[in-house]
């Protein structure tokens, strides 16, 4: 991924993720915030919480080793002038239950063996109200059509062609927003907002990259969910409870008094047959 990143291509995508996850984490207060991956730019600089850490996750399966392969070649540089605080498992942070108030996963999840898994570890981490950012590459766009394709070739055993070759790293499982929509929502994540963009077709070249820019704003309006890259964004919801005493027996309510009519005397009788009239 980091030697990918290094292209005209990469160096696009993470123009465009830089701007979303300014935006995403500018109003995010608390105390503890994380970055857990993609050094390569620096998604907690517009936030004010005092304790940023930046992590990066340690490749722990074939699929993860296989993706840190053009680390070598490429070695990471955190942005900013950041060092890496940390080397962890993405799916074992070393923290306690509701301890940060804010991290951010670019690419992370498509790179994990088990996005499942760092999702439940996330959930765990994040404080009530807590915000979740997640930057991924939408395998429904032009960039995952043509990865699929190459991919589909590779299996039939058919010679691929310079233009039918993978753009994308090659180890990444891509993740389509719908379906992380879906996983947030299982694990009592809201999702608050979700931004697509990077709409320009698989070019490796600056001159043609510039000359479709204009697919920025066509695909903005009129094909939005297609875009090639997306942020989202997610808040932990947690319900409050309510304690409810014991049920108790209402208590039968108290019988009327009934009215007794009172019988007159027999002398009073007849003194009113004869009265006279």
């Amino acid at each position: 991924m980091a030697a990918w990143l290094a292209s005209e291509a990469g160096r696009y995508l993470l123009a465009w993720e830089q701007e979303r996850c300014d935006e995403a984490v500018a109003d995010c207060f608390g105390y503890h915030a994380l970055q857990l991956g993609l050094p390569q730019i620096d998604a907690l600089r517009a936030n004010r919480i005092p304790k940023r850490w930046l992590a990066q996750p340690e490749p722990s399966s074939a699929l993860e080793r296989h993706a840190d392969q053009g680390a070598a070649a490429a070695p990471l540089q955190p942005s900013g002038g950041r060092e890496l605080a940390l080397v962890t498992h993405a799916a074992a942070l070393p923290f306690s239950e509701n301890t940060l108030d804010l991290i951010v996963l670019p690419h992370t999840l498509e790179f994990s063996a088990d996005p499942h898994a760092v999702l439940r570890e996330v959930q765990r981490v994040l404080l009530p109200e807590g915000r979740l950012v997640v930057c991924g590459l939408n395998p429904w766009s032009l960039w995952g059509l043509r990865q699929q394709r190459a991919r589909l070739l590779a299996r039939l055993g058919l010679q691929r062609p310079r233009w039918a070759r993978p753009f994308l790293p090659e180890a990444g499982e891509f993740i389509a927003h719908r379906r992380l929509r879906d996983w947030l929502q299982l694990l009592g994540l809201e999702v608050e907002s979700c931004r697509m963009g990077c709409y320009r077709p698989a070019l490796q070249s600056e001159l043609w990259l510039q000359r479709w820019s204009w697919m920025e704003r066509a695909g903005a309006r009129y094909w939005p969910f297609f875009g090639n890259a997306y942020c989202m964004v997610a808040v932990k919801r947690v319900r409050g409870l309510r304690l409810l005493g014991p049920a108790w027996k209402p208590k039968p309510a108290a019988a009327a008094p009934v009215a007794v009519a009172c019988q007159a005397s027999p002398a009073r009788l007849d003194d009113e047959h004869q009265s006279p009239a």
